[in-house]
């Protein structure tokens, strides 16, 4: 079976898209660490779509900052990929082109410390999950996980190096699904700097920015039958007869037809015209990234770990079970939506059906073990915010409260193994004689305003 690359993107069907610009004439603009398929599906596509529409000089450098896989995947392609979108209608397949090529920061350190110096790199972006941010329990950079493999040390010889060639200073661009992400990486790397290179610390001032943003599509794990379903739908169909007539593509993703990105408009130099695209470039993101953090991810979380706990595999057959749906209704409608201060023309109860919707989608098998990934990192902005709003007010939240008993279900290992950075210590809370207040409480190991009560 053929690869996927530039030779072949030629001879694929005329129903798939493909970039409308010559990829090799354009110039990397953007470096991105943590080159994963939401990425792929989310900034990427943005980007790509930007330079269809005549944007010039944003191609991405994307970085793993340690595992090779998605650099086997994307760089024998010529960091060619395809965006599957999977509704009721079908696939819809879109080759996206804004790729250049991927580093592996373990590797290559210098290649990716080059990168983000190159004169012509002006964004900086991220998604590195929570966890990547490599903060302690009170929200500070734990300086023994920010060691030389994580992203600060990367950003901060780039910088350095750009200041010492009198270069502009970039915008620093954090995509990851953190209540005020821009502020917290602005926060975070400041204490880097003041550590490891003070001196440098004026100059981040003066010449980055952190914007806000708020991101939001679902994209499931990409399994064995995504890549055989994209492989038909670039060049020919499964059947083994017709294998020499499909197109292999290692770095696809799949994804829902839906997709938002919300920007704070504070940016350090020239950026590519994502709003021309669909993204929205606001003066404030927050009602945004709070209704999304508490109602589509604080619904995802409850269905995750709900949902395990009933039997359920994926999000699609979760929202379809009534006692299920019924708790993520109480959770978005009734809970959550109180909490939250809308932007003009934001319409809490449409969002809400909206997302119902989105998780019944039964073509994404987004799977709840998925979901219930990096529960420490989540729960805090996603249900524990919501609990303490309410309960200052005099309101309880039952939606919440089964899904804190669900999560602590989940830790005591009923669902296999708790993949989360503290889950040994999760563990034997969950295993105490009382798991809320070991984890919650005074002195427990998340630190949010809300208590037990």
């Amino acid at each position: 079976m053929k690869r996927l690359s530039p030779d072949t993107l030629a001879a694929l069907p005329a129903e798939v898209a493909r970039p409308l610009y010559d990829r090799e004439s354009q110039e990397v603009g953007i470096v991105h660490f943590g080159i994963g398929a939401f990425h792929r599906a989310h900034q990427a596509w943005y980007t790509d779509a930007a330079m269809n529409a005549g944007d010039r000089d944003w191609m991405i450098t994307g970085v793993s900052l340690r595992s090779a896989g998605v650099a086997r995947q994307m760089n024998p392609q010529g960091g060619l990929y395809t965006v599957a979108e999977q509704s009721d209608d079908g696939m819809r397949a879109r080759i996206v082109g804004s790729v250049r090529n991927v580093l592996v920061a373990s590797e290559e350190p210098d290649a990716v410390i080059a990168a983000v110096a190159a004169p012509a790199t002006r964004i900086v972006s991220l998604t590195v999950t929570e966890k990547g941010y490599c903060r302690n329990p009170v929200g500070s950079l734990d300086f023994d996980l920010a060691h030389s493999l994580s992203f600060y040390y990367f950003v901060t010889q780039g910088l350095l190096a750009r200041a010492k060639a009198g270069l502009p200073g970039v915008t620093l661009l954090s995509c990851d699904n953190l209540a005020e992400n821009g502020a917290i990486l602005e926060r975070l790397m400041r204490q880097y700097l003041a550590r490891h290179e003070p001196d440098l610390v004026d100059w981040f001032d003066r010449n980055c920015t952190c914007p806000a943003t708020m991101i939001d599509r679902i994209v499931p794990a990409t399994t064995d039958e995504d890549r055989a379903a994209v492989a038909a739908a670039l060049g020919g169909p499964e059947d083994e007869a017709c294998q020499d007539e499909a197109c292999q593509d290692e770095a696809c993703v799949v994804t829902e037809p839906f997709s938002q990105w919300v920007i704070e408009d504070r940016f350090a130099s020239p950026r590519p015209r994502w709003e021309a695209v669909g993204a929205q470039i606001v003066s404030e993101v927050a009602p945004y990234e709070t209704a999304k953090l508490r109602m589509l991810n604080g619904a995802h979380s409850l269905l995750a770990y709900c949902g395990l706990r009933a039997g359920h595999e994926y999000v699609h057959e979760a929202i379809a079970d009534p006692a299920l749906r019924s708790l993520a209704e109480q959770l978005m409608r009734n809970e959550a939506a109180p909490t939250i201060a809308t932007a003009p023309g934001q319409d809490l109860a449409a969002y809400a059906d909206a997302l119902i919707a989105r998780f019944a989608n039964p073509s994404l098998n987004h799977r709840l073990i998925q979901i219930a990934m990096d529960g420490s990192q989540k729960i805090p902005q996603r249900w524990l915010e919501t609990l303490a709003h309410n309960e200052k007010h005099g309101r309880t939240c039952p939606a919440i409260r089964e899904g804190l008993t669900a999560w602590i279900h989940h830790l005591q290992g009923h669902n296999g193994p708790v993949d989360d950075p503290l889950a040994d210590k999760l563990s034997r809370a969950a295993k105490s004689a009382d798991p809320m207040t070991a984890l919650f409480g005074e002195g427990g190991l998340l630190t949010s305003s809300w208590r037990p009560q």
